[in-house]
Formats: C-alpha cells, sequence, structure tokens
C-alpha cells in the first residue's frame, strides 16, 4: 500500500519518533524526573499518532477512493471501516 502513503513524510516522522523514544531512555540513565520523563513519552505518543493519522488519511485519499470507483464497494467499507477501527484502538 505504499501508493497510498507518502512514504518520505513518514519516514521522517518515525525517524523524529525513534529519537524521541532514544532520548526517553537516556533520559532514564541520567536520572532525570518522572515529570519530564513522562512529558517526552506523552510527546511520542502524540507524534506516533499523527503518523497514524497521516497513513488514514493516505487510505481514504487512495485505496478508499480507488476501491469506490473501481472496485468491489462494499469490501472498501469493510476495510475502511476495519483501518479506522484499528486506528482508534490506538492510545
Amino acid at each position: 500500500m505504499k501508493q497510498c502513503m507518502d512514504a518520505d513524510n513518514l519516514h521522517r516522522r518515525l525517524k523524529k519518533i525513534i529519537g524521541q523514544v532514544q532520548a526517553i531512555d537516556r533520559m532514564i540513565d541520567e536520572d532525570v524526573p518522572c515529570e519530564d520523563i513522562l512529558s517526552q513519552i506523552n510527546a511520542a505518543k502524540s507524534a506516533l499518532h499523527k503518523s497514524g493519522q497521516v497513513i488514514l488519511e493516505g487510505h481514504i485519499r487512495h485505496c478508499v477512493r480507488d476501491g469506490i470507483e473501481h472496485g468491489d464497494v462494499n469490501k472498501t467499507i469493510d476495510n475502511f471501516t476495519k483501518a479506522v477501527e484499528r486506528f482508534a484502538n490506538i492510545t
């Protein structure tokens, strides 16, 4: 499904998230206050959530549109519903 997402954008986002997680790991070793670590965990979580939004938007703009225009509409709706359910379960 690479054609339905901006892979360069997602790779850039994921590299930043990896950096954030590595920084969190260092913070633990450096005895940084818990509140600061939790703040950074929340920032990484938000960044990961935004990456999911980018993927879901690409899915809608490409996969869903193509499925409705050229494919099985019921299958497209089922796949879209599954994608939304999976995204909604990200906490």
